[in-house]
């Protein structure tokens, strides 16, 4: 096997590590099935985990990729985001190089009346990781959800950061009201907050600081959130600590603006795929 595996305790939270034999690792958390680190072949690590990231059960780690479920955001009536980054999921195992989790329906999704079942599945590979969410709908009736994978990318400054892929997208601006716009910029710059969902999004992105370039693809997801609170916002958010919103920009493979239908039985697979 290229990926060998181990369980291990990471700041009081049951993680899995996994090990490629070319030298890159993951560590990912039963709680909410969450990537906290994934460092490839060149040591490099690409995720930020906030330094005051609160592991506290029932909590949200801010960090990683968290896995947003049923709900984004507060678009519905339950809490920010949905259930499933606050629960502990189940390691099944690593089948084929890949890492499977898994989360039914019980009393922590108790505010959403339906049956379900979850799926993460997380394969790492040399110098790319690949995260993908299944949902199934094991109910008597039809369903709607909106999920995302709301992706930390480690940066060294956000000032010096650009995205590329975006030209041409229709995105709604929700720092702005949810005001609705149109990308005409090359490459995108974080500059204040910057909180925006684009729209039907199917080019690849690269996320470009100081001559690298981090390739980010989705499948799936329709949709593109791209997040950084600004130094306004940060100083309001408790788990950050000063000035570590420059150390991350959000790219997020997301179905938002169109929820996902399911019928009795049905399922649907979403897969966010980063790599050099």
């Amino acid at each position: 096997m290229a990926v060998q595996h181990e369980a291990f305790d990471f700041r009081g939270t049951r993680c899995v590590r996994l090990r490629h034999d070319d030298g890159a690792t993951a560590i990912i958390a039963l709680h909410g099935a969450q990537v906290l680190s994934w460092t490839p072949a060149d040591g490099r690590e690409r995720l930020f985990l906030g330094e005051r990231a609160d592991f506290a059960p029932g909590g949200a780690i801010r960090g990683g990729i968290p896995v947003v479920f049923p709900q984004f955001a507060d678009r519905g009536t339950l809490r920010k985001h949905g259930f499933a980054r606050l629960q502990d999921w189940t390691f099944e195992d690593v089948v084929e190089d890949v890492a499977v989790f898994t989360l039914h329906d019980g009393p922590g999704s108790a505010a959403w009346p339906h049956r379900f079942a979850c799926r993460v599945a997380v394969a790492l590979a040399a110098r790319g990781l690949s995260v993908t969410l299944e949902v199934e709908n094991r109910d008597d009736a039809s369903f709607a959800f909106s999920a995302a994978l709301h992706t930390y990318l480690c940066v060294g400054d956000i000032a010096q950061v650009a995205l590329e892929g975006l030209q041409g997208c229709d995105y709604e601006d929700s720092a702005n009201g949810g005001t609705l716009h149109r990308e005409t910029a090359d490459a995108l710059r974080f500059e204040g907050e910057l909180d925006r969902i684009y729209g039907d999004v199917v080019a690849p992105l690269s996320l470009v600081e100081e001559g690298r370039r981090l390739g980010v693809e989705q499948d799936g997801f329709s949709d593109v959130v791209v997040w950084n609170p600004g130094d306004a916002l940060a100083r309001r958010i408790g788990d950050l600590a000063p000035g570590e919103y420059r150390r991350f920009a959000c790219v997020e493979a997301g179905q938002v603006l169109q929820p996902v239908m399911l019928a009795p039985g049905e399922r649907w697979r979403g897969s966010q795929v980063l790599g050099d």
